[in-house]
């Protein structure tokens, strides 16, 4: 199940990647660094993967098939996407882990979406923006994070709820939990 969502949701990274420069443009020219909130799509599979298997490593191996499926079908940013990928997946990781891979309620998937925007910003600001001014840095590491709470680990919540529901996702406790309540 791990592989299918990341290969899965890395088709939807290479076509949020074929869009981005049309989307993000605006986005940027509005305040340098807001860029990042929507940058967040890329950091679905990390956190989708975690809710739904539950397990230590899903968030990290999710992300990283998603970001290697988007890297073999063509980025414009070439084999730095895995990279990427390895480093938001540790970032929603790292908050499941701190939860002790037990609490898959909306808080801990807005603070995993929040972890893995974090990570994003950090990478993002050493390997692509280094030496950026001190605002665009603040900008943009507050939209990664925000914009990782509430596209990551929101909307990633509210997938797997639905995939629960429509009862994909029986095989699984993240599917047992929804039909018990």
């Amino acid at each position: 199940m791990a592989s299918v969502i990341g290969v899965a949701v890395g088709v939807v990274f290479w076509a949020w990647g074929a869009v981005w420069t049309p989307v993000s443009a605006p986005i940027q020219a509005l305040l340098p660094g807001l860029q990042a909130a929507p940058a967040a799509v890329w950091l679905i599979a990390g956190v989708l993967g975690g809710l739904i298997i539950r397990k230590p490593g899903a968030a990290v191996y999710t992300e990283l098939v998603a970001a290697t499926v988007s890297a073999l079908i063509g980025t414009q940013w070439g084999w730095l996407t895995i990279e990427s990928g390895l480093v938001q997946g540790l970032g929603a990781e790292i908050v499941f882990a701190i939860f002790l891979y037990r609490n898959w309620r909306l808080p801990v998937a807005l603070l995993a979406g929040a972890g893995a925007g974090l990570a994003m910003a950090i990478n993002d600001l050493i390997l692509s923006f280094a030496g950026a001014a001190p605002m665009f840095a603040v900008v943009y590491t507050v939209s990664a994070v925000v914009g990782g709470a509430v596209i990551a680990g929101g909307l990633s919540w509210l997938a797997m709820r639905g995939l629960a529901r429509a009862g994909a996702l029986d095989r699984f406790a993240a599917g047992r939990e929804l039909r018990a309540v």
